[in-house]
């Protein structure tokens, strides 16, 4: 097992309130008590407007409300966070800005997404996302693609205790730092958005590692997020393909054992 005290943050399977253990029967006809994931709704506001409920796992409400709206531009990155409030009974967060933010204008274009648990993009944020490009010059290393996915895998989890769930993850070189779960890879994304944010953590010089598909949703976040690297141990749709290479993202996917395919910035990957 990966020694968890190297993360930042990274899942806490020791939370009781994030699974539930349910009586069943196993092949054999033997009864068994296993565990299963608990999925929650939480409600976000921004200042006085209701914006979203989301069905996730409730270990990081905060971060995850905050990256939520950062990846749907209803805050910008220099945003001044005024406060945050959240009710555990409700499961409802209020996030409140010094200003006011655009959320009206925002709200009226919503478009769903491939994610898992429905995820959505409000806004002009594809439109937004062609006219990016990543310029950042860091580059990764073959041998640290498999080294990333195998700190991962063997980093203690939800998804090994129960299942159910995606993870994603931040690393510096080949050291995964950030490792955050949900039900919908979106809302992991989200998390780990939410969390750089509000810990003020350089993102371009990160790699970004999915067990999730390789998706346009998946991709806009990314390149939101300025990072210039995104790996998975899963497969590609074309028009996340398509927006990689507009936004001149390294995509890296299908990632298993020594095994993976670049669709895209293949200049950042050092053999």
């Amino acid at each position: 097992m990966v020694n968890q005290k190297k993360y930042l943050v990274s899942p806490n399977i020791q939370n009781n309130t994030l699974t539930q253990k349910i009586e069943g029967k196993d092949q054999d006809n033997k009864k068994i008590n296993t565990r299963v994931i608990q999925e929650n709704s939480l409600t976000i506001f921004l200042n006085n407007q209701e914006i979203v409920t989301l069905m996730c796992i409730l270990d990081h409400p905060k971060y995850l409300a905050i990256g939520y709206l950062l990846n749907q531009n209803m805050i910008k990155k220099n945003e001044k966070i005024k406060k945050i409030d959240y009710d555990d009974e409700l499961k409802v967060i209020v996030i409140r800005t010094n200003i006011k933010t655009n959320y009206e204008k925002i709200l009226k274009k919503k478009i769903t997404t491939s994610g898992c648990a429905q995820g959505t993009i409000f806004g002009n944020i594809y439109e937004e996302i062609k006219r990016i490009k990543l310029k950042s010059k860091i580059y990764i290393k073959h041998e640290w693609i498999y080294d990333i996915s195998k700190k991962v895998n063997l980093t203690p989890s939800l998804y090994l205790e129960a299942g159910a769930v995606h993870g994603c993850v931040i690393s510096k070189k080949n050291n995964p730092i950030i490792y955050m779960e949900d039900v919908g890879r979106h809302n992991a994304v989200d998390k780990i958005a939410g969390y750089m944010f509000l810990n003020k953590i350089n993102t371009k010089d990160k790699i970004f590692y999915t067990t999730g598909r390789l998706t346009s949703e998946m991709i806009i976040k990314t390149v939101k997020m300025n990072i210039p690297i995104l790996i998975s141990r899963s497969g590609f749709t074309s028009w996340g393909v398509e927006l990689a290479k507009k936004t001149n993202l390294t995509l890296v996917g299908r990632a298993k054992g020594k095994k993976y395919v670049i669709l895209s910035g293949h200049h950042r990957v050092k053999f």
